[in-house]
């Protein structure tokens, strides 16, 4: 990644939506925030937990700016992605897998680029094991967003950008897909606000000072 943009786009891979993954991306997002665009990929994503606390983190919004003496300005908060995203999703990707882009989409953090998920986010939990030491599951709630409309349970959730996978040329070395995510990512770095410029300092009078 950091030969084919120049260092400027940082890539995170996200294996599912457990514990592990959630270290994982803390531990990514760290290094890369201070990129200009992020790949976000969530391919073969496993699933394990409600998501949302992925889209916090990519998704804390600036808030301030701070003049500090002698220093560059610095964002407020400290540790947050001002940049472009674009998330690679494809049809191995369920549940939890579901739910990110889903997320993802809603927060209105970038496209999503590849192949439609799986398709099955319907929540499992409660179930209690049996006496022989097997256990049952039981479908207990199915989401659907914050306008009334149901998640698509078993079709999942469609791209943006369609690319389909290639096996010749990922065997080759040559992903289609992350090629795709990485032109539209720069492009969207290229239309990207900059950062705002420390304004002159006032010249303040204090109060009764003629």
């Amino acid at each position: 990644m950091d030969q084919a943009t120049n260092g400027r786009i940082g890539y995170i891979y996200v294996q599912s939506t457990g514990v592990d993954a959630q270290n994982e991306l803390m531990r990514q997002f760290v290094a890369q925030y201070q990129k200009e665009g992020l790949i976000i990929d969530e391919r073969f994503n496993s699933g394990g937990q409600i998501p949302d606390r992925f889209i916090e983190l990519l998704h804390r919004p600036i808030v301030a700016y701070w003049a500090v003496r002698d220093a560059p300005p610095q964002q407020w908060p400290p540790v947050a992605h001002r940049g472009a995203q674009v998330m690679l999703i494809n049809g191995w990707s369920g549940s939890g897998g579901d739910a990110f882009p889903f997320y993802f989409r809603q927060a209105g953090l970038g496209p999503l680029i590849g192949t439609r998920t799986w398709g099955g986010l319907i929540g499992l939990s409660g179930s209690p094991d049996l006496v022989d030491g097997g256990n049952v599951t039981v479908p207990t709630f199915r989401m659907f967003d914050p306008n009334g409309k149901w998640f698509a349970e078993g079709h999942g959730v469609d791209p943006d950008i369609v690319v389909n996978e290639d096996p010749t040329q990922l065997a080759k070395g040559t992903d289609p897909q992350l090629q795709r995510a990485i032109d539209e990512v720069q492009k969207r770095v290229a239309a990207q606000p900059k950062a705002p410029k420390q304004p002159p300092y006032e010249m303040r009078v204090p109060q009764g000072v003629q």
